[in-house]
């Protein structure tokens, strides 16, 4: 069922713009195997970054053209998280990251699927999520990252024999920088490209004097996304609908 919503009944704050919201239906959680996810979302030409802010200060994610937010009964396990990226202090583990990646090259610019870009992503997909892309689906990979409403910037690591290492798609907002999706090469794994894109993205938005880096959801069942509350100091987005800084430990 499709219908404009004003007021939002999950979570219980206003929704900041007046879009025609679908319901997806219930299907097996990507996160969380034994449960059941449903989401508010809508497909979106442009969005101006004002208009993006909000939605992301409201919870909102993206993926492609599409904008979205979970609302499943009965779970509230993804919360949205930002880090205040002026008060950030990467800890002990997070500096022999950098230390780790210091000869690595890092360029930004506009998102451009290329021929490389593509065999990397299928290559990550394969060998660290151990799914199979089928090799025609060169036009879901272009729909899914290269595809945006919103001003997107791409970031491009490089060894120094110039071999592609991992790309981070981020879109850029009058007040944050919101990290989207990050893929990097499997046989690298040992350093930490991951947590490494995300320290380098939250530099990249001081210097450009951003107040937050916004880190999607923060899911403290799932391994592969719990590790973002390692990014200290981080606020979540709490049911009343004000950001507030937060510990790990004391979230229910």
């Amino acid at each position: 069922m499709t219908s404009p919503q004003i007021t939002s009944h999950w979570p219980s704050w206003p929704l900041p713009v007046r879009q025609p919201f679908s319901i997806t239906p219930r299907q097996t959680c990507g996160y969380l195997a034994s449960r059941l996810s449903t989401f508010r979302a809508f497909q979106a030409d442009h969005l101006s970054g004002e208009e993006f802010q909000r939605l992301l200060d409201a919870g909102f994610r993206r993926s492609g053209s599409i904008i979205y937010q979970p609302m499943c009964a009965g779970c509230r396990a993804c919360i949205p998280i930002r880090v205040p990226v002026d008060r950030f202090a990467p800890s002990r583990s997070q500096r022999r990251v950098l230390r780790k990646n210091t000869g690595v090259r890092i360029t930004a610019g506009p998102p451009i699927p290329t021929q490389e870009k593509w065999e990397l992503y299928q290559r990550y997909q394969r060998e660290w999520h151990r799914k199979h892309t089928p090799d025609d689906d060169l036009a879901g990979f272009i729909d899914f990252l290269y595809h945006s409403p919103v001003e997107t910037l791409e970031f491009t690591y490089r060894d120094r024999w110039d071999n592609l290492l991992g790309v981070g798609i981020c879109d850029i907002c009058p007040r944050s920088l919101s990290s989207v999706y990050f893929y990097f090469d499997p046989r690298r794994a040992d350093q930490s490209l991951g947590t490494y894109s995300a320290l380098y993205e939250i530099q990249w938005a001081r210097e450009q004097k951003y107040a937050y880096w916004y880190a999607g959801y923060w899911i403290e069942q799932c391994a592969s996304m719990s590790y973002k509350s390692r990014f200290r100091p981080f606020e979540i987005l709490c049911t009343d609908g004000q950001w507030r800084e937060a510990d790990a430990g004391a979230i229910q």
